[in-house]
């Protein structure tokens, strides 16, 4: 399996419930929460300021398409930021457990 990390950002009030979601679906291994970034991006034709949560999930590629389908179900934006990361290396024992704990076809 090829892990990855998957960057998401979302409004900080929701990250928990939206995070405890994604575990419970087994569609991710772990997720560290940094909950208050400022983010700046353009939208509507002007530049807007937002305080989010960014999530870190950890991954495996395999995962990706039903992670990408439950996202759109369960985030509140229209158009939410998801961004996959390969992850080159790492401790093996932590990329075993992902393994161990994450859904696999047919689950």
């Amino acid at each position: 399996m090829e892990a990855c990390v998957v960057l998401i950002t979302i409004p900080h009030r929701q990250a928990h419930e939206f995070v405890q979601k994604l575990l419970e679906a087994r569609l991710c291994a772990c997720v560290n929460i940094i909950e208050r970034v400022i983010s700046r991006y353009w939208w509507g034709g002007k530049i807007e300021r937002e305080e989010e949560s960014l999530l870190i999930i950890k991954t495996h590629r395999e995962c990706m398409d039903l992670l990408m389908l439950r996202v759109r179900q369960w985030h509140p934006y229209e158009v939410p930021e998801v961004i996959a990361l390969p992850i080159l290396e790492g401790n093996p024992d932590y990329l075993d457990w992902m393994g161990k704990v994450l859904r696999r076809d047919g689950e």
